[in-house]
């Protein structure tokens, strides 16, 4: 009983400190990027311009790869449960509305966290184990403002952008099967998905989009700043980067979608 005691308290306060980490991490960043610029201490535009390269225009290639195929699996899955029905049109507005409310921000968020987020985790663990970040301090350079809030700005920018990518995508890959295998036009899918989507739709996957993005960056980068030890540290600091922010991505997931589900 002693040691299961001592595992629940030990695991608890190790989360409890997590919390107060990212919940520290995330409000110096969110003073440095919406406060700080109000008071002349200029945001870092190079390195957040930098960023949107490294973590969007680069992904872009992965994204929209992978969220056609899903689209082709959507619309496979779903024609073979609507022709025993001979629904096969309501196929684009299931591929439609299931790739811009779900899968298209999650699937994104997802590509992101292996590769950005991890690539955060990384690059800050590095500069922790090789003394670069007390080398800022010691500078009287605030490694918050340096090092995370272009990464923050970045993120907040590039993953809407991102998802209406993979959402274009995913419609696409439907509309390929469609055309193929069920004998339907362009025009016809087109026409489909304009009546099967509203702007709610498309906005419910964009306001998800961005909290997966805040979510990416502050524990890729809290991950990064608690590095201890050589390079191990840096792989476990990126491993669980990866882990814990997929996690709290579909934690999140559910919490949203159970609210647009609710607020109609």
């Amino acid at each position: 009983m002693t040691d299961v005691l001592t595992y629940l308290g030990r695991n608890t306060l190790g989360f409890l400190r997590y919390v107060s980490g990212l919940y520290d991490l995330s409000a110096k960043a969110a003073y440095w990027t919406f406060v700080a610029p109000f008071k002349g201490r200029n945001l870092k535009w190079g390195n957040t311009v930098h960023q949107m390269v490294l973590a969007g225009v680069d992904s872009i290639p992965i994204v929209s790869a992978i969220s056609f195929f899903i689209g082709i699996v959507l619309g496979l899955q779903g024609a073979y449960q609507l022709a025993k029905f001979g629904a096969t049109y309501f196929v684009t507005a299931l591929v439609s509305v299931s790739v811009t409310r779900e899968l298209g921000p999650l699937m994104t968020a997802i590509i992101i966290a292996g590769r950005s987020g991890s690539a955060f985790a990384a690059e800050l663990g590095t500069m922790k184990v090789s003394e670069e970040i007390d080398a800022l301090e010691a500078m009287g350079l605030d490694s918050v403002r340096y090092l995370v809030v272009p990464k923050y700005l970045a993120m907040l920018v590039m993953m809407p952008c991102l998802t209406l990518i993979s959402d274009l995508s995913g419609i696409l890959g439907g509309a390929a099967f469609e055309m193929v295998q069920l004998d339907k036009t362009f025009a016809m899918v087109l026409v489909a998905t304009r009546d099967a989507l509203v702007m709610h739709d498309i906005t419910t996957g964009l306001i998800k989009s961005m909290v997966f993005g805040l979510i990416i960056t502050k524990i890729g980068c809290y991950e990064g700043f608690s590095v201890q030890g050589g390079a191990e540290g840096v792989g476990k600091a990126t491993t669980s980067s990866v882990v814990n922010s997929i996690f709290l991505i579909i934690f999140a997931d559910v919490i949203f979608t159970a609210i647009f589900y609710f607020t109609g």
